[in-house]
């Protein structure tokens, strides 16, 4: 049912852009309710029913080892293939920032269940963090080789409603208890899913990609398969186990963000081959995050 619940969810918004039912701007208000009010209550939701341990530290770090790497392949490729200094940056925000949320928590949750979303719920945070930082910086770097503000930087992480959302989670509770109004967050969290793919089919493109075959190639093959791989063997070399390095694993697997295509476009960095990151990668990651699924160790 959660993979039907999906596809349709994709598909209802593929065809209702394409039959100019709804306006072309639809996908912005349904954001807002999914960036103010389903992935807040998502995070107060689960957040407060996580068992910390020591092993909760690589759902914090994978994104980070997945931007690095990112970082490391993008620019080596670009010495061998001579990429421009603005398809450099689409790449590396493209591929080195995944789509932990819209696509990741019902893909989680189809997967691995309530369990694994709560670890979706932490890797999604950290991604947050390195879109705000790591990637602004790499696009003013290459749109304007300009500097960055700090202060900027900081007020972006801090007002963002998800981080606040999550740092509420992390802290009231030890103060009272979210008990009386935890029905009302599972309500408003299960609005996340359907609006979050309902979303991302609104603005699924692929039109033209053959001419950037190679660089979607390189992009998607480091994407799809060489980060979770990474992140896998940093699993493996520090012994973390269980449903906590599973999803993980399985959320490095994701397809680009959406957000990082948008934040390519807004600097001028290749917007057509940013968009086509993301709508091919959506579409080739339902192979692999099943394949990923088997790696480490469960089915749907």
């Amino acid at each position: 049912m959660n993979f039907f619940l999906i596809f349709l969810c994709l598909a209802a918004g593929f065809f209702l852009r394409r039959s100019n039912i709804i306006p072309a701007e639809t996908h912005t208000s349904v954001n807002a309710w999914i960036l103010y009010v389903a992935l807040p209550s998502v995070a107060l939701h689960y957040i407060p029913s996580i068992d910390w341990s020591s092993e909760v530290i690589l759902p914090f770090i994978m994104p980070l080892i997945v931007w690095c790497g990112a970082w490391m392949v993008v620019t080596i490729a670009s010495r061998v293939m001579h990429i421009s200094s603005h398809t450099r940056a689409a790449l590396i925000l493209t591929a080195g920032l995944g789509n932990t949320s819209f696509v990741g928590f019902p893909l989680t949750q189809a997967y691995f269940g309530d369990s694994g979303l709560r670890i979706a719920v932490m890797c999604d945070q950290m991604s947050f963090v390195m879109l705000s930082s790591f990637g602004i910086v790499t696009a003013m770097h290459a749109a304007h080789a300009g500097n960055v503000n700090a202060k900027v930087l900081l007020k972006k992480i801090l007002l963002f409603p998800p981080f606040i959302g999550f740092i509420t989670a992390l802290v009231l509770p030890r103060f009272i208890s979210l008990a009386p109004v935890d029905p009302l967050f599972e309500s408003l969290s299960l609005t996340l899913v359907p609006l979050a793919l309902f979303s991302v089919g609104l603005q699924v493109r692929f039109t033209e990609w053959r001419s950037d075959a190679s660089l979607l190639s390189l992009g998607l093959a480091y994407k799809l398969l060489i980060a979770p791989t990474i992140v896998l063997g940093a699993a493996l070399l520090f012994q973390f186990s269980g449903i906590t390095a599973q999803a993980s694993i399985f959320e490095a697997s994701m397809p680009p963000m959406i957000t990082a295509a948008i934040l390519a476009t807004q600097y001028g960095l290749n917007p057509a081959l940013a968009n086509r990151m993301v709508s091919i990668g959506l579409v080739l990651s339902f192979a692999t995050t099943a394949v990923w699924c088997v790696v480490v160790g469960t089915t749907p």
